[in-house]
């Protein structure tokens, strides 16, 4: 359960934005930065208490997550954190995959100035944020990034598609390796200059590439997490 959480000094309760979708925007941060776990439960009183508000905006806050594949409930088991098994994982990323390779090759037919000025200056906040060690706000710029690739596409429809499945794959993409995140910046530069470069194909393979590139960084880590430790005895016999 994330602990101590505030807006602008406030409890959420006291604040006169949606509750709805404060609540929403906390509990999603909590999921997606790792301080609810998958399988974690989600008991509506809890947040209730701690963010100052009554169950109603909470439930429909969790009710909204549930629609982006970040939270899951059961009889058994109540209301909890998604847990995504590997096959689960391999279609998402094998969607995604296809739907950011056809934005990107879109992009790079359309360029349009504005929004790819817009995109540069992601890029680079996102280059100074490494530079700085501020390796947190990546997750934020990352999905500025990907906001704004979609717009450059100019295409709504398929704008909408990634938008829902960016959201269901949020676990997925907001990696703790810090060697990662810096990759993945790389990796948008690499896409932004061949849309500029106007290279329909060289756009796609990279955007591709970056999406399978992540989420099988994803699956390394569940895998490393999952593996037996190996006994002392065990090790010298190698």
């Amino acid at each position: 359960m994330a602990k101590n959480v505030r807006t602008s000094g406030k409890r959420l309760g006291e604040q006169h934005n949606s509750l709805h979708n404060l609540v929403y925007q906390e509990i999603r941060e909590a999921i997606v930065s790792g301080r609810l776990k998958p399988g974690e439960r989600l008991v509506e009183e809890r947040f209730a208490e701690e963010y100052g508000v009554s169950r109603n905006p909470v439930r429909e806050a969790i009710r909204a997550l549930g629609s982006e594949g970040l939270v899951d409930a059961t009889s058994r088991k109540g209301t909890y954190v998604a847990e995504l098994a590997p096959e689960k994982v391999r279609e998402i990323i094998e969607i995604r995959a296809l739907l950011e390779s056809h934005n990107a090759r879109l992009a790079a037919r359309h360029k349009n100035p504005a929004t790819l000025k817009s995109i540069e200056t992601i890029l680079q906040k996102g280059r100074n944020a490494i530079n700085a060690g501020r390796l947190k706000a990546l997750r934020e710029l990352n999905d500025q990034f990907h906001d704004a690739l979609a717009e450059a596409g100019n295409n709504s429809l398929l704008s909408e598609m990634l938008g829902s499945l960016r959201a269901r794959s949020a676990l997925l993409f907001s990696p703790d390796n810090p060697a990662r995140k810096v990759m993945n910046w790389e990796e948008h530069a690499g896409i932004l200059q061949a849309i500029v470069d106007g290279d329909e194909e060289l756009a796609a393979k990279r955007a591709m590439a970056h999406v399978v590139g992540a989420g099988e960084a994803h699956l390394a880590m569940v895998r490393d997490e999952n593996a037996p430790e190996r006994s002392d005895d065990q090790l010298t016999q190698q």
